[in-house]
């Protein structure tokens, strides 16, 4: 009996082991997502998606050697200790604590098309909505994605009637149902517009050079190459659909390896401009990515600065989702950063203020 004891402790022995190793070694690939580039290896992407559940599931398995004392408890706690140091991307404690005020806001906002929200299909009264809450915010700059008009109704008029004060800058492609594409408002000078359109897709970045109190900065307000999926139909097919997985899965490897060359050319042409640069939008990508790494080369992340609570701005799975950012240079110091869960869309809007250095 103590010899069959023995047997089954060192099978249980092993096999825990040999799962820990694996959540380790999984954990250590979600860390290396953010510098390979998916384009070369589309499945380092995967890793960086799923950060959150495998630094959880590594502290189960930490806490489970810690308590039988096993040889593993050493490994994991040094596979956990990058994610001490990360886990600020997704959530913060408290906000930055300053007695500067502010005296810029912006908001970056993907309204979905005015498709979501308890409206129906009545996008224009959901339109209203969205322009009554943006006014209600009243910021400086107002970056939106996904808008959507349309062609019976002239954007210029409609913008006039709805966000008196701000000039709008659009770039939108016209379909037999509407106008849809990326619009920046501004109360400040604006100076230049340009947009950069991305091979073999849809999605765009809309450039903007804004004279502000002090200096002169180019917002660029981009949406990266979207998954194009329904989580909702995707857990209803698991197991059951194989060509809706199949179909899943190249939607998933399409948008992931198309998302680095639309990032590569936005930063090319940061590099060419003679100002600094803020970059704001729909990334599409979680914090833990190559695409938000690469886009921070000179910059900062206003939740990660001066955010407070979890940063998710995708209302599905929330709070695991956070694609929408406000990345900003050393000219601005954030003050606040908030993603209110307000349902007019499937995102949630990022608000943020700073104050200019001088």
């Amino acid at each position: 009996m103590a010899e069959v004891r023995k047997k089954h402790g060192w099978f249980s022995r092993l096999t825990f082991g040999t799962a820990a190793l694996i959540v380790s070694g999984l954990l250590a690939l979600s860390y290396l997502s953010v510098l390979v580039n998916p384009a070369k290896a589309w499945f380092f992407t995967l890793f960086g998606l799923l950060f959150i559940p495998l630094v959880l599931i590594t502290l189960l398995f930490f806490l489970w050697a810690a308590v039988r004392r096993s040889r593993m408890t050493g490994l994991l706690l040094v596979m956990l200790l990058p994610a001490v140091f990360l886990i600020g991307k997704y959530y913060q404690r408290k906000g930055v604590e300053t007695e500067r005020k502010p005296t810029l806001k912006i908001v970056s906002y993907n309204v979905g098309l005015f498709a979501h929200g308890n409206m129906g299909d009545k996008r224009l009264v959901l339109a209203d909505s969205v322009a009554a809450f943006l006014r209600r915010m009243d910021a400086d700059i107002i970056c939106l994605q996904e808008f959507y008009l349309p062609n019976t109704l002239n954007m210029d008029a409609w913008f006039r009637d709805h966000f008196p004060g701000y000039r709008a800058e659009y770039y939108v492609l016209t379909g037999e149902k509407g106008h849809a594409g990326n619009v920046t408002l501004s109360r400040r000078p604006v100076l230049y517009r340009g947009k950069l359109d991305f091979e073999k897709s849809t999605n765009l970045a809309l450039h903007t050079d804004i004279q502000l109190d002090s200096t002169v900065l180019r917002f660029y307000n981009c949406h990266f190459e979207s998954y194009n999926i329904s989580l909702s139909g995707l857990i209803k097919s698991l197991g059951k659909d194989e060509e809706v997985m199949e179909d899943t899965g190249r939607k998933m490897r399409r948008s992931i390896t198309q998302r680095p060359k639309q990032v590569d050319a936005v930063m090319r042409d940061v590099d060419e401009c003679p100002v600094r640069s803020v970059v704001l939008g729909d990334f599409n990508d979680n914090p833990l990515s190559y695409t938000v790494h690469r886009l921070s080369r000179g910059r900062s992340d206003s939740f990660v600065k001066a955010g407070k609570g979890f940063g998710a701005t995708f209302r599905s799975l929330w709070p695991l989702l956070r694609i929408d950012y406000i990345l900003y240079p050393r000219d601005l110091e954030a003050v606040t950063c908030e993603m209110p869960r307000v349902k007019y869309s499937d995102h949630y809007p990022v608000i943020a203020t700073y104050y200019e250095k001088r």
